[in-house]
């Protein structure tokens, strides 16, 4: 198998071989997030710097190294979760026969909140903010008889479902986005927090015509990880719950005044393996986008660690980056259409 080049650290190139076969995956740790109050929010690897006052339009989640390094969570933080170690917390390794491949969530909106918050795509750094259309910050409606997302909705890093790409199946193209995920565990996240999640399968969504994969997972750290390994799992101790994630996002636009979206496959998630071979196709789509071999469509792709992109840049540049946003302010009303 090819090499796939992730990052460039200190000069040197990150490579992994053969991380998608099942029989020789790799190890890594859990780096869990502890979410503060404050506008510094700290994970083991990453920090969180909000900027603008919340629940209005310039409000803005930056993301930083523990060193102190601006970056962004599309381009910066790795897909794989890698077996690093924190000063005060131990590697933590699990049983061989439960050993697999961990992938890097960035968790975009937090479960049973509806604040439509997204990795900004066409800003420097990619921060987090909320959507917004015709001016209005955008919330999801409640799709009755849930309240606002029904798990932690986030993305994959160092992934992008390219609109030049058609896929095979469904013959619709890329949403110009990173793969989406569904995280299923029992912790609600914080916006910003990076979590390592076992992927379970995969549900192929078409959202007005365009291929919007949703991958679903858990938070390695929940306490149903270790009994949760592929898709028959999750419907099998969890009665409803997948039911539950198609009703949802065939409705959630709905009160928007939209039609109900579809899906491909008879709306049938397909499993971990097929999820893999997808996730796999992305990282490629994106590794040509950072490269500058293919039509950007719009994507900002400045960064601190990529290995032959053009679009690499100093630390400097991306703190001016920050720095020239709106500082921190009090937290802005929420708006009487706000969910």
């Amino acid at each position: 198998m090819t090499p796939l080049l992730l990052r460039c650290s200190s000069g040197r190139l990150v490579t992994l071989l053969g991380w998608f076969s099942a029989s020789r995956s790799k190890v890594v740790t859990q780096a869990a997030a502890t979410p503060h109050s404050c506008h510094l929010r700290k994970t083991m690897h990453y920090q969180t710097e909000e900027r603008g006052r919340p629940n209005s339009t310039d409000y803005r989640i930056y993301f930083k190294t523990s060193e102190g390094k601006y970056v962004s969570p599309f381009h910066d933080i790795p897909l794989i979760a890698e077996g690093e170690q924190d000063n005060d917390v131990p590697a933590k390794k699990p049983k061989k026969t439960e050993s697999e491949v961990l992938f890097n969530m960035v968790v975009e909106v937090p479960r049973w909140s509806n604040a439509k918050m997204e990795i900004a795509t066409k800003e420097p750094l990619n921060p987090i903010k909320q959507d917004v259309k015709k001016g209005k910050l955008r919330y999801v409606a409640n799709v009755f008889p849930h309240k606002g997302y029904i798990w932690n909705y986030g993305a994959l890093p160092q992934t992008w479902e390219d609109p030049d790409h058609t896929d095979e199946e469904t013959k619709c193209c890329g949403d110009n986005d990173p793969i989406d995920v569904c995280e299923i565990g029992t912790q609600v996240c914080s916006p910003g927090q990076v979590i390592q999640v076992k992927v379970l399968g995969i549900l192929a969504m078409i959202d007005e015509g365009e291929m919007d994969w949703k991958v679903i997972a858990i938070n390695a750290a929940d306490p149903d990880a270790k009994n949760l390994n592929s898709i028959e799992d999750v419907r099998k101790s969890r009665p409803g719950h997948l039911e539950a994630t198609v009703d949802w996002f065939r409705k959630y636009k709905v009160p928007d005044g939209k039609p109900e979206n579809q899906f491909g496959f008879n709306g049938q998630f397909k499993d971990k393996d097929f999820a893999v071979e997808i996730i796999k196709s992305t990282h490629e789509h994106w590794r040509a986008l950072v490269q500058k071999q293919t039509n950007s469509w719009g994507i900002v792709c400045k960064n601190i660690s990529c290995c032959d992109s053009p679009f690499k840049c100093s630390a400097d540049e991306t703190r001016d980056v920050v720095q020239s946003a709106p500082a921190f302010g009090s937290t802005h009303p929420v708006s009487p259409d706000g969910k």
